[in-house]
């Protein structure tokens, strides 16, 4: 799952603190929580809850920046005063099977349905853990959140990175660069150290390829993503300057799951995205 910037992450903080009484109040960074949620991670790789723990502990204010940087785009202003809800349009499937062939939401739609997921289950996931009701306040920075985490899968499609251990260890340094949160690169460098033995070099060498990309291609966090969805998929992609995983893309899709890659998993398991 992403939580990219950790939507009810600063409430969750405040539960944890007392003292802070605001929801939205930036929280101090907190490594050593930080750590021992990525130990639980790596020990279980399914258990997503430990992401939301680790970026609560370590994205400070990094979705604030990323709103300000937002609303200084030249379409900012508009994405967030218009302050569309990416989810229900990600589960109306009528509204995905009308996108063309061809085209982002087109390969969205294909991905999430070979893959058995749902922005609802991920949306759910994301309450785990969190003040009651945070997720959905209603302020420009919990939407803000809501917007990060429902583009995960979509990033996953832009990118080319899978579900498979490594693919979401790079995305995790690609979205380290995105977003600018202490909490992806923990978990990125965590996947590096891990990755080790005999044969691990290429495995390194495509999450390093995903720090480079995220830091080379154009910010998406900023994209209108109703707009994006539409458009063709490999001319998205060049606009974007994303070019080709070519280091991740070398590695035999049957082995980028296997032991030398340590990663969390970070989209949530099929039987508990669906949206059944």
């Amino acid at each position: 799952m992403t939580v990219a910037q950790a939507p009810g992450a600063a409430a969750t903080a405040a539960k944890a603190n007392p003292r802070r009484q605001s929801a939205m109040a930036t929280p101090r960074r907190d490594f050593g929580r930080a750590l021992r949620a990525l130990l639980a991670l790596f020990r279980d790789k399914e258990d997503t809850q430990q992401v939301v723990e680790i970026m609560s502990a370590l994205n400070g204010n990094a979705g604030r920046k990323a709103y300000t940087r937002l609303l200084a785009t030249p379409e900012g202003g508009r994405i967030a005063y218009e302050r569309v809800e990416l989810a229900p349009k990600l589960m109306d499937a009528a509204w995905l099977g009308g996108l063309p062939a061809g085209s982002v939401g087109a390969a969205y739609r294909d991905f999430v349905r070979s893959e058995n997921l749902s922005a609802d289950g991920l949306a759910e996931e994301s309450r785990k853990g969190v003040a009651e009701g945070a997720v959905e306040a209603p302020h420009p920075y919990a939407w803000f959140g809501r917007r990060m985490r429902d583009t995960h899968d979509i990033w996953h499609v832009l990118t080319g990175y899978g579900r498979d251990a490594l693919g979401e260890a790079c995305l995790v340094a690609f979205s380290y660069q995105q977003t600018k949160g202490l909490g992806w690169a923990l978990i990125a460098f965590g996947a590096l150290t891990r990755a080790r033995g005999r044969g691990a070099k290429p495995y390194r060498a495509a999450i390093r390829e995903g720090f480079r990309r995220g830091r080379a291609s154009a910010w998406l966090p900023g994209e209108d993503y109703e707009r994006l969805l539409s458009e063709p998929l490999d001319a998205a992609r060049r606009r974007l300057g994303l070019a080709p995983p070519i280091a991740y893309e070398a590695i035999p899709p049957e082995l980028r799951d296997g032991e030398r890659v340590a990663s969390p998993r970070l989209t949530v398991p099929a039987s508990r995205r669906t949206g059944a």
